[in-house]
């Protein structure tokens, strides 16, 4: 799994989201990811990330950590 790869699938679920992917360790395996978007407005921070984590469910495996950071955006 490689930063661009996650960066489409969360585009994919999140079309109007600002995303950066950082693969912090530089070993294809521990990333952070920052998502910004209009569609987390009024969600709780759980509410978000279930989100981000949706877009990912099936695509990561085990051997891919993602830390998540999230942003809501205004409408």
């Amino acid at each position: 799994m490689d930063a661009s790869t996650l960066q489409i699938l969360i585009l994919n679920a999140l079309p109007d989201a600002q995303v950066s992917i950082e693969d912090v360790r530089g070993d294809g395996a521990h990333y952070t990811a920052t998502v910004a978007a209009p569609a987390f407005a009024g969600k709780t921070r759980v509410q978000q990330h279930r989100m981000v984590h949706a877009a990912l469910r099936g695509h990561v495996n085990n051997n891919v950590a993602v830390a998540i950071q999230t942003v809501a955006l205004e409408k």
